[in-house]
């Protein structure tokens, strides 16, 4: 039987294997991430020329480290493959992401791609979004209150997210809070809507009609790979 590690590190080769000369390929945040990091730079060492655009400063040290090249978001329009895990999927391939606070950035370059490739093992299937986790809410700091009233009125319960010394609150990369929610039985396609049109939210963890294909590593040595 595989373990987890090693059905990661499969999907992530997997990934990679995809990427083609010239590609800009947007990395992900995470341990699944990391290991397609890590695959991707393993196929430059062999002679893949590739672009690379991080969706965080953790990608962007791992990229750099391995010698991945590297641009930054501002000078891109659009990339051709965007590759990152997940921490929920559903069958209909809407996702939840945003436990590793980069929402903005990852909703970005989800959008921006040509193709988004999403890595995961069978733990992350649910048969809906909130399953197993809350959903992560980036707010204004200066709205987070108002906020989570609105976000109370439709059902949800949560608080803002504490910091990883539990002596502070969370911040995102460019100085947003999170307010995890949970919604009891809520369709995710509907609060996505509701959720990007709430005055005070930057962005939310439900990343709907933006996955082009998503691949699962199962306890035996197939992926199984899913395309819209």
């Amino acid at each position: 039987m595989l373990t987890e590690l090693n059905a990661k590190q499969r999907v992530a080769q997997h990934a990679a294997d995809l990427i083609e000369d010239d590609m800009v390929v947007g990395l992900g945040t995470g341990s699944t991430a990391n290991y397609f990091i890590e695959a991707l730079a393993k196929r430059q060492e062999m002679g893949l020329r590739c672009t690379t655009v991080a969706s965080s400063v953790v990608s962007t040290i791992k990229a750099k480290s391995l010698g991945l090249p590297q641009m930054s978001m501002e000078h891109l329009d659009h990339i051709d493959i965007y590759v990152d895990g997940a921490d929920e999927v559903t069958e209909d391939k809407t996702l939840l992401k945003g436990r590793g606070s980069d929402l903005v950035r990852e909703k970005l370059l989800a959008r921006a791609c040509d193709e988004f490739y999403v890595l995961v093992d069978q733990s992350k299937l649910v048969t809906r979004i909130g399953q197993l986790y809350p959903i992560p809410i980036e707010v204004m700091p200066f709205a987070w209150q108002m906020v989570l009233r609105d976000l109370e009125a439709l059902g949800g319960e949560g608080q803002l997210r504490p910091n990883a010394y539990g002596d502070g609150l969370a911040m995102t990369s460019h100085g947003s809070l999170v307010l995890d929610m949970t919604f009891e039985n809520s369709d995710a396609l509907v609060l996505d809507t509701t959720l990007n049109a709430l005055p005070g939210v930057v962005e939310h963890g439900i990343f709907a009609h933006l996955a082009t294909a998503v691949f699962i590593a199962d306890e035996s040595v197939d992926v199984i790979e899913q395309r819209r």
